[in-house]
């Protein structure tokens, strides 16, 4: 396979994007992850594989559904309207998806080369020289679609476009160590330093995350923390402290840090295809929390 040819399983692309990384920016998320995240705001994201994404206060009834699918997924009650999906008999192959005249249904996944995923992203060229922006790649875990993850930034670094790398470091060193030099920015999330309730949280444990930090921060390369504050799981003033040690020991290395609050929008995303909703009794971030959390790590000396 030619190195431009190869193709990676993208979930969306956004373009003029302002929250992932500086300036204005395309952002490229790509499909799988290898945690799971009890809080995860995209949990379209975590699977590796395509996926029926069912939107059901869309939904009329019609029936058009039931009719294009060869494999029975779709059921309507013919008493209550209420439509019931088989996703185990699903191929994502999207009949249904171009017979819905409500938009109810999507697929989300799409395998994309790298040249595919290129196009919008050089579209924007005169927004990155102006504002300082680039390319993001998000997820998902990029790191998981690793070839193509390189092959992406390449492709961008070829184009003198910015890169940024979105990551919750759960990846071999060495694939890191492979990136380093066309990446001019990590965007490194910190989802909390209690290894117990790390595990608890996500499905992993922190000594590989932390590890391939330090290893990324002594190599040279330019990262920025990214904190997921969730209350009653990681926000606790021990949570918070845990976070201002890590910050103040790489301090001189880092490009900053920040906090991202909960929102409870991905539980409603979760259960669209079909992912049980985590008994995570978290609700959104308030403000009064967020000024908290802000003030606090202020006060220990971090610059959110």
């Amino acid at each position: 396979m030619e190195a431009r040819e190869r193709t990676g399983l993208v979930l969306d692309i956004h373009r003029c994007s302002l929250h992932d990384g500086p300036g204005i920016r395309t952002t490229v998320f790509l499909k799988g992850c290898p945690l799971n995240c009890a809080w995860c705001h995209n949990p379209e994201s975590i699977s590796f594989q395509r996926e029926l994404y069912f939107i059901p206060e869309r939904c009329t009834a019609c029936g058009a559904c039931v009719a294009a699918c060869r494999n029975g997924v779709h059921h309507l009650d013919p008493a209550t309207g209420e439509h019931a999906i088989d996703r185990a008999s699903c191929t994502a192959c999207g009949a249904c998806v171009r017979t819905c005249p409500a938009e109810a249904l999507e697929i989300k996944g799409r395998e994309m080369s790298v040249e595919e995923v290129m196009e919008p992203v050089l579209k924007d060229r005169r927004y990155y020289d102006r504002s300082g922006g680039g390319v993001t790649l998000s997820g998902g875990e990029p790191m998981a679609q690793f070839e193509f993850t390189a092959e992406l930034l390449a492709a961008a670094r070829e184009n003198e476009i910015h890169t940024c790398l979105e990551t919750c470091g759960h990846a071999p060193a060495e694939r890191f160590d492979a990136i380093l030099e066309v990446v001019d920015l990590f965007l490194f999330d910190v989802k909390g330093l209690d290894p117990d309730r790390h595990k608890a949280n996500t499905g992993v444990t922190t000594d590989l995350i932390l590890s391939n930090l330090d290893r990324i921060l002594k190599r040279g390369g330019h990262v920025r923390l990214r904190c997921p504050l969730v209350p009653g799981r990681n926000d606790s003033d021990e949570d918070l402290r845990r976070l201002a040690d890590l910050y103040r020991r790489y301090a001189d290395a880092l490009e900053g840090m920040e906090i991202m609050p909960y929102h409870a929008m991905g539980e409603a995303k979760g259960a669209r295809v079909g992912r049980p909703v985590p008994p995570l009794k978290a609700e959104t971030a308030s403000e009064e929390q967020k000024t908290r959390w802000t003030a606090w790590l202020r006060e220990a000396g971090c610059p959110v």
